[in-house]
């Protein structure tokens, strides 16, 4: 497999090193177990690790590393986006991401099959092989709903755990494609789809909760590419008013945030039509402090890299959580601590201020076939 993005680094005679990322999640550290090991001076054995993001971007997580990870001289607390071109350090170590360019290709309007529903992007001068089978036709099928399926996972009240919503994961069943929405939404990025396959994920979510006849609130997630486009908007509006439909509030990816005068246009059209938002992963990279100021959400989710051994990270760390989390509440929202997976680490949440809880502990994803939606899954650990 090609590699999309590379690190490089400098040798010390001057060389420029390119590090190949074929294989997400990408560890680095000392201990040779990572994909990428470094021994220079300050790196923990497991220091960090970089995976994919809906986005189409990559994701920097740091593990509470003794010295950092830092993207352009900021230190990570928790996860952070990556640009092309950004400088991100390990410690000590330095490296530039970058991502590969194909800006030579060049569109097929027909395979040479003659099928019509088909397109394929070839790089000029380079043939293709024999065995090369495109999905497009495949895609379009489960974007008609063919293929897709997803999981139901708990949102509880942290000191009850009392069931309080559900969220709405995507993912895919169709026998030709990947079932990981990651991958999914990677070859929707190369058609231009991601906003269709999003609102695909979504309604479906929404019809098997609507058919389980509970009442629940549903929270459902949005690609960057639909968060401020109107016919996102109508779309919702159309569910709201469908019989049973759930109390929805919608997840808005972090790269969305940051457009203050469009989120308050926004937050007022959600508003209108009775639908609910939260910002999602909150505190990776910056905190977003003032787009949280400027347009409040209902509910904020940390990012599960700051929740992630919370109870054994540094004080340093614990008091950045604990100062976030005061400072949510303080602005009206409800703090969700995201991705926790011990009692340890929900009471130290609990402790913090933390109103609601989603992870492992309290409720695995369970996978809801659309053909059996009736079936409700099993009630989350007390």
């Amino acid at each position: 497999m090609d590699a999309d993005w590379f690190l490089e680094s400098v040798a010390a005679d001057g060389s420029r090193l390119m590090h190949e990322i074929r294989n997400l999640p990408y560890r680095v550290g000392r201990d040779p177990a990572n994909d990428l090991v470094e021994a220079a001076m300050g790196l923990s054995r497991r220091h960090a690790e970089l995976e994919a993001d809906i986005s189409g971007r990559l994701r920097l997580t740091d593990f509470d590393s003794t010295n950092g990870s830092y993207v352009n001289r900021q230190r990570v607390q928790g996860s952070v986006l990556l640009a092309d071109n950004d400088v991100i350090h390990f410690a000590q170590a330095e490296f530039r991401i970058r991502r590969r360019r194909d800006d030579g290709m060049t569109l097929l309007q027909r395979a040479p099959a003659g099928d019509a529903d088909r397109t394929l992007l070839v790089a000029p001068g380079r043939a293709l092989s024999e065995n090369f089978v495109p999905r497009e036709r495949e895609f379009k099928e489960l974007l008609r709903g063919q293929g897709l399926s997803g999981a139901l996972q708990p949102i509880v009240d942290m000191r009850t755990r009392a069931l309080q919503a559900y969220e709405w994961l995507g993912r895919g069943r169709h026998p030709e494609l990947p079932q990981s929405p990651i991958h999914l939404f990677q070859m929707a990025a190369r058609l231009g789809r991601e906003s269709e396959l999003s609102q695909a994920f979504r309604e479906l979510g929404i019809r098997v909760v609507a058919a389980r006849g509970e009442g629940t609130t549903l929270f459902v997630n949005t690609h960057p590419t639909e968060t401020f486009d109107e016919a996102f908007l109508q779309a919702l509006a159309r569910v709201r008013e469908q019989p049973g439909a759930p109390d929805l509030v919608v997840e808005v990816h972090e790269t969305a945030v940051m457009e203050i005068e469009r989120m308050k246009e926004l937050a007022a059209r959600l508003k209108d039509i009775g639908v609910r938002f939260a910002y999602d992963d909150f505190g990776a990279g910056q905190a977003r402090l003032n787009e949280l100021g400027e347009v409040p959400a209902h509910f904020v989710k940390f990012d599960m890299g700051l929740i992630r051994g919370i109870d054994i990270a540094s004080e340093r760390k614990q008091k950045v959580v604990s100062d976030l989390v005061r400072l949510v509440t303080e602005l009206g929202s409800v703090p969700l601590a995201e991705g926790v997976e011990t009692e340890a680490e929900a009471e130290i949440c609990r402790l913090m201020g933390f109103q609601l809880v989603q992870g492992y502990l309290t409720g695995k994803p369970v996978p809801v076939d659309p053909a059996e939606s009736a079936s409700k899954p099993s009630s989350p650990s007390a």
